[in-house]
């Protein structure tokens, strides 16, 4: 169960740092390492418990739209992710994100790139 909890955070952590790696001029961060565990630990806890919710409340909206709502709820999992960080006080982690836009395109990466993780994980 730890090694599970572990590789899950692992795995999100990397997803962020490829997110800001493809969009630095959008999504900056400061703390380093300590950035990345933060992030990939919170972004665990809201993809296991808030967007499971998020996506049971929009269910008519998702078949109405052929899942491109989804993208949308991204992005605000991604902006819940935002308001998070700025909320927990550790010293040296920030995180900012530029534009509207942004949360979506992030929201849209982050999926992405934790859905191919998983599939290559999964695979061994």
């Amino acid at each position: 169960m730890l090694k599970k909890i572990l590789i899950g955070i692992i795995l999100n952590g990397a997803a962020l740092y490829g997110v800001i790696y493809f969009m630095p001029q959008d999504l900056t961060y400061t703390g380093g390492l300590k950035f990345f565990v933060l992030g990939g630990l919170v972004m665990g806890i809201l993809n296991s418990i808030v967007k499971p919710i998020l996506k049971l409340l929009t269910f008519p909206l998702q078949i109405i739209t052929l899942g491109l709502s989804l993208i949308i709820l991204n992005g605000i999992i991604f902006w819940i992710f935002k308001v998070i960080i700025d909320t927990i006080v550790v010293k040296g982690v920030t995180f900012e994100v530029r534009g509207l836009a942004t949360y979506l395109v992030a929201g849209l990466a982050f999926g992405l790139i934790n859905w191919v993780e998983h599939l290559i994980i999964s695979n061994k």
